[in-house]
């Protein structure tokens, strides 16, 4: 790993599934299994990893996806105003192939590892299960992307956000 953003996680694996995955805005910080923080563009970002959810905290925006008790599930795409900041979050949950899945697990994998600004856990005797998580600048703001991998189902949560100066 180029910078030591991946982690070999201690903690179980938890048979979860990209259904109860659920997103909110305004959740304070959970107990994350990694944090790595970072400035990009001038902001001050926060990747947590939180099993196979996450959370990014970054300027005004504290983003969470996660399996949320008492929550609505699903991954609405989110256009929202945010002092000043357009924020603009979407989701994709794909379905694989046994061998499509091991190689699209290979690539987050192995682009996480390159990528500068990345964090990533892999769980123990789970090495398809990973959450990656890494954040791009953008010429008025930043764009962050992750991945959360279901070995047992061979599905993959992407989502892809964008906060900008408005």
């Amino acid at each position: 790993m180029s910078d030591g953003s991946g982690i070999a996680l201690t903690t179980p694996y938890l048979d979860t599934d990209a259904d109860q995955l659920c997103f909110s805005l305004d959740q304070r910080p959970r107990d994350a299994l990694a944090v790595r923080e970072l400035t990009v563009s001038g902001i001050e970002v926060h990747l947590r990893l939180l099993g196979a959810s996450h959370q990014v905290f970054a300027g005004p925006v504290r983003e969470t996806v996660a399996c949320l008790p008492g929550a609505t599930g699903g991954l609405p795409d989110t256009v929202r105003a945010f002092d000043g900041w357009e924020y603009r979050f979407g989701a994709r949950v794909r379905d694989f192939t046994p061998e499509e899945f091991s190689d699209e697990v290979a690539w987050v994998r192995r682009m996480s590892d390159t990528h500068p600004r990345a964090l990533y856990g892999i769980f123990p005797g789970a090495t398809e299960a990973v959450t990656a998580l890494v954040v791009d600048p953008l010429a008025a703001g930043l764009s962050w992307r992750t991945w959360h991998t279901y070995p047992q189902s061979r599905r993959i949560v992407a989502t892809h956000t964008r906060l900008e100066a408005r």
